[in-house]
C-alpha cells in the first residue's frame, strides 16, 4: 500500500511540475589553442625570456638564456603526461608549472607576482612564493620551458631551471627594500602594500 502511495505521489509531483525551467550556463571563454606565444617556438621562447629577464632584473640578478636541454627535459615530461596531471616533474633541476594562463607571458608573471607575499625579513622558500624566488634565483643562469594544450584546462607551461634555486639553507633572493623603492616603483603595482 505505501509503495502505491509513493508511486501516486510522485506521479501527481509530475504532472504539475511541466512549468519551462530556464537554465542559464556561464561557461569560461574558451582558451584560444592558437595563441602566438604558445603556438609559435620562437614567440614561446621570446615571451619567456623577455617576462623572466624583466623580473630579474628588477631583483638584481643577471638575465638567463634559453638552454634546450632544459626544454627537452620539460617538453618530454609533459609529452609522457598524457593525462595533464598538474604536478612537478621530480626532475634535476629547479621547475615552474603553470595551466589555463591566456599567453605565456601571464605564466610568467604569475609567478613573478608571488614577490608580494615574499618576506625579505625572512628570506627563504615558501610554498606561496616557490615560484618568484626560483624565477629570480640569483645563481640562476639558464631556463627551458615546454607547454602543452590540456582542452578546456587551457595551456600547460613547465619551465626548467639551472642551476636550480630554492636550495635549502642558501639565500638567492635579492633584497632591494632598503637600497631602492623598488616597493613603491615595482611596474603594475601601487603603494599599498609596502
Amino acid at each position: 500500500m505505501r509503495l502505491i502511495l509513493l508511486l501516486c505521489t510522485l506521479v501527481s509531483f509530475i504532472e504539475f511540475s511541466t512549468s519551462t525551467t530556464i537554465v542559464t550556463i556561464t561557461a569560461a571563454p574558451a582558451i584560444p589553442s592558437n595563441e602566438p606565444s604558445y603556438a609559435n617556438p620562437s614567440q614561446f621562447t621570446s615571451a619567456i625570456l623577455n617576462s623572466t629577464n624583466t623580473y630579474r632584473k628588477d631583483y638584481n640578478a643577471s638575465s638567463v638564456h634559453w638552454n634546450t636541454t632544459l626544454e627537452k627535459f620539460a617538453s618530454e615530461y609533459l609529452q609522457n603526461d598524457t593525462s595533464c596531471k598538474f604536478a612537478h616533474s621530480g626532475g634535476p633541476y629547479g621547475e615552474n608549472i603553470a595551466i589555463g594562463y591566456p599567453n605565456a607571458t601571464a605564466a610568467v608573471e604569475a609567478w613573478g607576482n608571488e614577490d608580494r607575499e615574499y618576506d625579505f625579513a625572512k628570506p627563504g622558500f615558501t610554498e606561496e612564493t616557490g615560484h618568484f624566488s626560483q624565477l629570480v634565483w640569483r645563481d640562476t643562469r639558464a631556463v627551458g620551458c615546454g607547454r602543452k594544450l590540456c582542452g578546456e584546462r587551457g595551456w600547460f607551461v613547465v619551465c626548467e631551471y639551472w642551476p636550480r634555486g630554492n636550495v635549502g639553507g642558501e639565500y638567492g633572493v635579492e633584497d632591494l627594500s632598503e637600497d631602492t623603492n623598488i616597493f613603491l616603483d615595482h611596474p603594475g603595482d601601487d603603494a599599498t602594500w609596502c
